[in-house]
């Protein structure tokens, strides 16, 4: 382990060095490159730093406590202590940064929500979905969220909505929630007191710069047609909604929520370059990625990894079978807690795979 550190701070401390290179300075797609690298390092560089100033204090400590003044030795012994502890603190530290990391983690994403089982208790359940992560969003320092699309369902919340987050690991932290949520309520339509049970897909995906991801557009069919829904006097007037299909794939994305043409045109290609992105990337890393499909399920009932139950007042995480008693909270974007559970499990996962190699 300590070669390898040994050998990030050398690439940490060289990257460093590049970034003050004019020719590398004039080059964007170059020194955004180098930026993302360098702080994807930085962290194991500052901890490792950390460490080697302790190493070097705890040697200092140590010689003290031979020493033959009694209040010295004293206050060595507890320096000591103190360094004895963070250092092992710091070791589990860099152990866990050094554990494999998806290079997607630092990217925007973009968030499709979809309502399946369940008609339309299932569409107001993917409103109250699209709520709960935009008071994550709201949550998070430096995050925002934008709508790219949405379909209204018949009695409220969506059919479908997908917006897009942007800020520090928003990809990273939101890769979690990807997989079909399910609900356990009473309808409010339901006279009878029964419970029903819907459900919804959530899709997470990283979202691509242009220069990232090429897409040939001799193979993207751009049909525009009039918007229909709410949005103004102008949305059912002009030719502004956009439709896009990928004809190798046979991907389909909509857009028809701006009043511009240009802008709805833009911001489907943005979904349609992050599908094709993550299929791309499923290909190439078949063992450690599902593609689209796989991801978020059927949307059945029988396919979850998350169910919310609001007469127990409960959210269980079935992945890691583990269960929150707080499902007001957790509606109301207090998701960190889960998120946090999952993280630690699949580091767990990472640790226990190096330790058998």
């Amino acid at each position: 382990m300590q070669e390898r550190i040994a050998e990030i701070r050398a690439q940490y401390a060289e990257l460093t060095a590049q970034l003050g290179d004019p020719d590398i300075a004039s080059d964007p797609k170059a020194y955004r490159e180098i930026i993302t690298t360098q702080k994807r390092l930085e962290p194991i560089a500052r901890l490792a730093e950390e460490q080697e100033s302790l190493l070097e204090q705890k040697e200092e400590a140590e010689l003290l406590v031979s020493d033959d003044d009694p209040e010295l030795v004293e206050m060595a012994k507890l320096e000591l202590e103190t360094i004895t502890e963070r250092l092992a603190s710091l070791a589990e530290e860099l152990q866990l940064a050094l554990l494999p990391r998806n290079p997607d983690d630092d990217r925007n994403c973009l968030l499709e929500i979809r309502a399946g089982t369940g008609g339309d208790e299932a569409s107001l359940f993917a409103g109250d979905l699209f709520r709960m992560y935009q008071r994550l969003v709201d949550r998070t320092d430096g995050w925002r969220m934008e709508v790219v699309s949405s379909s209204e369902g018949t009695a409220g919340g969506f059919k479908e909505i997908i917006g897009r987050i942007t800020g520090t690991e928003a990809f990273g932290q939101l890769k979690w929630e990807a997989g079909t949520h399910r609900v356990q309520r009473v309808p409010k339509t339901e006279s009878q007191g029964r419970i029903h049970t819907s459900a919804c897909t959530v899709a997470v995906l990283p979202e691509v710069e242009e220069s990232d991801f090429d897409i040939n557009m001799s193979d993207v069919r751009i049909d525009v047609f009039r918007a229909s829904g709410p949005g103004g006097q102008s949305v059912n007037t002009t030719d502004s909604a956009v439709r896009l299909t990928h004809e190798p794939t046979g991907v389909i994305v909509i857009c028809q929520d701006e009043k511009s043409q240009h802008k709805n045109k833009a911001k489907a290609l943005s979904v349609l370059r992050a599908r094709l992105y993550e299929a791309d990337q499923a290909r190439k890393h078949a063992e450690q990625a599902a593609d689209r499909k796989a991801m978020v399920g059927s949307g059945d009932r029988s396919e979850k990894i998350r169910t919310y139950n609001y007469p127990q007042d409960r959210v269980t995480d079935h992945r890691i079978s583990l269960t929150v008693h707080n499902l007001p909270g957790i509606l109301d974007g207090e998701v960190g807690k889960i998120q946090e559970a999952l993280i630690k499990e699949h580091q767990a996962r990472l640790l226990a795979a190096q330790a058998q190699q």
